[in-house]
């Protein structure tokens, strides 16, 4: 149906919102949690293989972008953002992946903080993290804690484990924090 609006007398037709691949933004925030020179990643297994995610998640409509990483650390890690060190933003990507299902893919930014916690917090952290899927069901997330030189050897998403893993120490500047964007050409959906 399409909004018909009156301006001076005459009707005017609003545009419909677009249905196109990548027509609606979404902002997706992110963290490197470290403990050492470990980070915690979320692995998912899938039939087509498994992929690394930092814990995180979307940013809800007029949510504070602090307020979100910190609930999603909660959710994800149950790590309460007091308990580690301010977080600090490092690195932003751009993103616009085709993926499977009905409804046209968005485009997403994705923000990427970096935290850390000492070894007593990280000993109460959850170690698996369940994302609930649209059919109701959930589906588990182990986390694993990694040498961050070792995140871009991994399918880690977004793409960020070659800037994670060129750090000289875990608290060294983050450099650009810019990243290249991820598109169709260099990245398939699993």
């Amino acid at each position: 149906m399409r909004k018909i609006t009156a301006s001076r007398g005459n009707l005017v037709r609003m545009p419909q919102p677009t249905s196109a691949p990548f027509a609606r933004v979404k902002l997706r925030v992110g963290a490197l949690v470290f403990c050492g020179d470990e980070i915690a990643l979320i692995r998912r297994d899938r039939p087509t293989g498994s992929h690394y995610t930092p814990p995180g998640g979307n940013v809800g409509a007029g949510e504070d972008l602090l307020d979100a990483l910190g609930r999603e650390l909660t959710e994800e890690l149950r790590l309460d953002l007091s308990d580690a060190t301010p977080p600090e933003l490092c690195w932003i990507q751009d993103q616009m992946v085709s993926r499977p299902g009905p409804t046209p893919p968005p485009r997403k930014i994705h923000l990427i903080f970096r935290c850390h916690i000492t070894p007593e917090v990280r000993a109460k952290l959850a170690t698996v993290e369940y994302e609930e899927l649209p059919d109701g069901t959930s589906e588990p997330g182990f986390v694993e804690w990694v040498h961050y030189r070792d995140a871009e050897r991994l399918p880690l998403f977004p793409l960020v484990g070659s800037a994670v893993s060129a750090l000289p120490t875990p608290h060294a500047p983050a450099g650009t924090p810019l990243l290249a964007p991820v598109t169709d050409h260099d990245y398939s959906w699993l």
